[in-house]
């Protein structure tokens, strides 16, 4: 910060005293070491596991995926992506100087931003999904489809990775002779102040386009289901489909309780990535804030308490995401569950036996799974597709879901 990379923060040392012998080697002090240590362990290693499990459940589970899933996925990989290359680099950095190396400095660096950057196009990507699905669902039939989703972020991660390139060319180490010893620091070529510029171009492409950009979809997202949810009855569905159709939909049979599920389906998958994006705005706007302000103070602000309130912020924000899914989905939680359970089983089986793991389905239509989530069909059409309950067997663990 000092407009310097996540990593190593705001260094209150300038490069313009390379290669001078000065005092003593400043030292962080103990309780901040101890806090910093602490905090960065335990959201990491939180962060970590959480956005691996996510990862894990929709690559793995065939009803998991879905457009908006797969958009989660890639905003998981990018949250690991930033808590291994900004989160616990910092570590390091309060005991030592920089002990990566020139090569580290421009790796870790270019990660960093390659994370955070995706991770604001990965929010805006599925707030455009979730209003294309809820505003248009009959377009959102042939839009919103897992094969564009992975175009889309394809396309998202080679234009970040071209983006953050530059970053190889603005950052480099440099060294500080003290009395006792040399510090190593990872940081601008030249002065800070030539890179304002681009901290403001990062600011406004990843930061203030994707807030305005969620807060206007949103708001017409809230219009359509708080303010004109969709029929209950029947045959105002019927009527409203005909309407789009030219036609009735005599074929299709839909119950008032099937359509308030797939109502309420829609609010709650709505409101949980809702908060994610709540939340990417509140835990990103104290780093954000201090950029800019620092960009015309001189000296910048740098007090060590609050230049680690806004890190720890950046790096809570990657890990906190998996804790909203399993606490605001039914369909993620019994996905996290599932998955524990498999993983146990096939731990404890291949100990004892070593046999391999066969999976099995079984159609049912006696009954139904009551962790069921809605479908895609039901998510974008709001009509219910026909149900298939299957039992996926994790060695001696049953669990059923109900797919379409």
């Amino acid at each position: 910060m000092e407009n310097q990379t996540l990593s190593i923060g705001m260094q209150s040392i300038n490069a313009t005293g390379m290669n001078e012998t000065v005092g003593s080697m400043p030292q962080i002090a103990l309780e901040v070491q101890v806090v910093t240590i602490s905090l960065v362990l335990l959201i990491c290693g939180v962060g970590i596991a959480g956005n691996i499990m996510v990862v894990l459940v929709v690559l793995r589970t065939k009803h998991m995926m879905t457009p908006t899933n797969c958009y989660l996925v890639s905003l998981a990989i990018a949250d690991l992506i930033v808590l291994l290359a900004a989160g616990l680099p910092n570590i390091s950095e309060v005991v030592a100087s920089w002990v990566y190396g020139y090569v580290g400095c421009l790796c870790i660096t270019y990660l960093q931003y390659l994370g955070i950057n995706i991770s604001a196009c990965s929010i805006t990507a599925f707030t455009v999904e979730r209003y294309i699905a809820i505003c248009h669902s009959i377009k959102a039939q042939f839009i919103c489809t897992v094969s564009r989703a992975k175009k889309i972020i394809a396309f998202v991660w080679f234009f970040t990775s071209m983006y953050c390139v530059m970053w190889f060319f603005l950052v480099d180490i440099t060294e500080v002779k003290f009395a006792d010893g040399v510090q190593v620091n990872c940081g601008y070529r030249v002065s800070r102040n030539l890179y304002t510029p681009i901290y403001f171009l990062d600011f406004t492409i990843f930061y203030v386009i994707p807030l305005v950009l969620a807060t206007v979809l949103y708001g017409l997202i809230a219009r359509i289901l708080f303010m004109n949810p969709l029929p209950s009855n029947p045959q105002d569905l019927s009527r409203m489909s005909s309407k789009h159709y030219g036609k009735p939909y005599n074929s299709i049979k839909l119950s008032g309780k099937g359509n308030k599920n797939t109502a309420s389906s829609r609010k709650q998958v709505t409101k949980m990535l809702a908060v994610v994006v709540i939340l990417f705005a509140l835990l990103w706007m104290p780093y954000r804030t201090l950029v800019v302000v620092n960009s015309f103070m001189d000296p910048p602000y740098l007090n060590v308490w609050f230049v680690l309130f806004c890190r720890l912020c950046i790096y809570l924000n990657s890990a906190i995401n998996p804790i909203i899914y399993n606490l605001m989905s039914q369909k993620f939680r019994a996905a996290f569950k599932n998955l524990c359970k498999c993983e146990q089983k096939r731990t404890e089986k291949a100990a004892k036996y070593n046999v391999p793991v066969y999976y099995s389905v079984m159609k049912d239509s006696s009954h139904e799974s009551p962790d069921h989530d809605v479908t895609v069909q039901e998510d974008l059409n709001g009509f219910p597709a026909k149900k298939v309950n299957f039992t996926q067997k994790c060695v001696d663990t049953t669990t059923t879901y109900s797919v379409a």
